[in-house]
């Protein structure tokens, strides 16, 4: 007769803790050995080919101001491929919105008088869903099309934060809960602005103190002697006032959970975008995360938490178009929600999940780290998807 061995008892918190060091010990040598201490993340250049796409131009029109000595002079390869560093490619916008525009043709497309702030929320109740990857693209996109963005990570996991080369543990960046919390250490939302590789482009890291913000909601909400706690749902929006003038648009990638967080952050914002993987437990995760946080709503709406947005959206994400079934339930959805679904999907592809493995984003590593045709058909993609949201944008500011 077989006998299996007993475990022996163990200390859980313990060892998870030594295991949490650990891990975050290695991943520091890896960051280590590709960002020099106390360096800002780089960012490679841009092709002409690209240049020309963020810019909405031609390649030609940007050779020709190349050879008459307009804008920034970028770096010329021996077989004659000019390439432009994202600042460059800012002050070529600024160049052509200067010399170059027209009634019908602005280069620079930051809020005008009248258009109010953008706030975007990325939402999904589930993990695995694309959230962070989206929300990390969508403000890179905006950034690289010229407009002033803001990108908030209100996930404790700080996965957003990673991403743009920040790791919590050991950065010991402040998060948003400093400008949400109800005591008197409560700062301004300018303490905690960082900046990123991204010209355009700030950040509010996350860490794992805006957990603090659902322990502390509830108490306060039941404090009779103070309203803060039951007006809970304004803190970001009243943070965000503070830098009102200095964005154009502002990008939350939301914890994956119903919590305060994601209230506030909702109440907060003018647009939702909800990531769904076209699953059918992905989709019945969706509609329960629907039902409830329509049932919540409703009920702190009398206390005036009403969410007005100017739109929302759905985006299918890890999109694999020859797998029967996911094509089945995308058409499922559109079926459903035809006039809430993106025209366009986020397709599944290696090259954006290999550049996360280095703590990228697919607009920051080389093309000529994949296979051309992958490469390729990923960009197809992610730019169609930021282009419709974009669009989206500026039809919120009343834009044609």
């Amino acid at each position: 007769m077989n006998f299996i061995p007993r475990e022996e008892e163990f200390d859980f918190d313990e060892e998870i803790l030594e295991q949490g060091e650990l891990i975050s010990d290695k991943l520091n040598m890896l960051r280590l050995e590709q960002y020099p201490p106390n360096a800002l993340k780089g960012l490679r250049q841009f092709s002409s080919v690209e240049v020309a796409d963020f810019l909405g131009v031609t390649q030609n029109h940007i050779k020709k101001l190349h050879l008459e000595g307009k804008g920034p002079a970028p770096d010329v390869s021996n077989s004659g491929r000019r390439s432009y560093t994202a600042q460059q490619m800012l002050e070529l916008r600024q160049y052509l919105d200067k010399h170059g525009r027209s009634d019908f043709k602005r280069y620079v497309p930051h809020r005008r008088q009248g258009e109010a702030l953008q706030v975007i929320s990325v939402v999904n109740f589930k993990g695995g869903s694309g959230k962070t990857t989206t929300a990390a693209h969508l403000a890179q996109h905006l950034a690289l099309t010229g407009h002033r963005v803001l990108a908030i990570d209100l996930d404790p996991q700080a996965s957003l934060s990673a991403l743009h080369g920040i790791q919590p543990e050991l950065d010991k960046n402040p998060s948003l809960y400093e400008a949400l919390r109800y005591d008197d250490d409560r700062k301004s939302i300018t303490d905690v602005i960082r900046s990123t590789n991204f010209p355009g482009l700030d950040i509010v890291p996350a860490n794992l103190e805006l957990q603090e913000y659902e322990y502390e909601t509830p108490l306060a909400a039941t404090n009779k002697s103070s309203p803060e706690g039951r007006l809970f749902f304004t803190r970001i929006s009243t943070a965000l006032k503070e830098v009102d003038d200095r964005y154009d648009v502002v990008v939350i990638d939301c914890p994956p959970q119903l919590g305060y967080l994601t209230l506030t952050a909702l109440t907060a914002s003018t647009s939702v975008l909800i990531t769904v993987h076209p699953q059918m437990l992905d989709v019945m995760s969706m509609s329960q995360f629907l039902l409830m946080l329509g049932g919540i709503l409703q009920s702190i709406k009398g206390a005036g938490a009403a969410v007005k947005l100017k739109w929302f959206r759905y985006l299918v994400t890890r999109y694999e178009p020859i797998d029967g079934p996911q094509a089945q339930m995308v058409g499922f959805l559109q079926a459903l929600f035809n006039k809430r679904m993106l025209k366009s999907q986020m397709v599944k592809s290696t090259a954006i999940s290999d550049a996360g493995i280095t703590k990228q984003t697919l607009y920051e590593v080389e093309k000529s780290q994949f296979t051309r045709s992958t490469y390729e058909r990923a960009m197809e993609s992610l730019n169609a998807v930021n282009s419709e949201i974009t669009t989206l944008v500026h039809q919120a500011w009343g834009r044609k």
